[in-house]
């Protein structure tokens, strides 16, 4: 009876170990986490001869990473976002869009081979005044491994189960 009573604890603890292991090759979104959205309008300032826009926050946690999105214009009533990095290929020349970011920060840059600083008004208020960017923070783990296309801002938003009903203000 003893080894009958011991085989069974066996096989119960066995089966509640394997049946509550979690499979490490999931790709699905974390959703428990968040994926949070945040509008940014604000012109380019130009820092030591590069056009920067910055901004600070609370820390980004160490398991999430940003995307950034450029409102290029508008198709009906819906935004159209490209995302950065980008090249914007131009009469004047090439001007690129790119960004960095920190647990606490991040930076919009714009550049290229362009002098920005020649450029007239309507150039400046065009892709350097007033801009338009969608920040979207996603976990990172599943960045690297996501099957979406992350250049198409509505792919993220559905693939990450995002509100886009509920885009903050930074």
């Amino acid at each position: 009876m003893k080894k009958l009573f011991s085989f069974l604890m066996i096989a119960l603890v066995g089966f509640l170990v394997v049946s509550c292991t979690s499979d490490s090759r999931d790709d699905s979104p974390d959703n428990d986490t968040y994926p949070l959205v945040y509008d940014l309008t604000a012109s380019f300032q130009s820092v030591n001869g590069k056009y920067v826009i910055s901004k600070s926050f609370n820390a980004i946690p160490s398991t999430d990473v940003i995307l950034v999105y450029r409102k290029s214009g508008v198709d009906g009533a819906n935004a159209v976002w490209q995302q950065i990095p980008r090249t914007l290929f131009l009469p004047e020349g090439e001007l690129d869009y790119d960004f960095d970011f920190t647990r606490q920060d991040f930076a919009i840059y714009a550049g290229g081979n362009i002098d920005i600083a020649a450029q007239n008004a309507a150039f400046k208020n065009s892709y350097l005044n007033n801009q338009t960017f969608r920040v979207v923070f996603v976990p990172a783990a599943a960045t690297g491994r996501a099957n979406v296309d992350y250049s198409n801002y509505e792919e993220v938003i559905k693939y990450y189960n995002i509100d886009d009903s509920k885009v903050g203000k930074l």
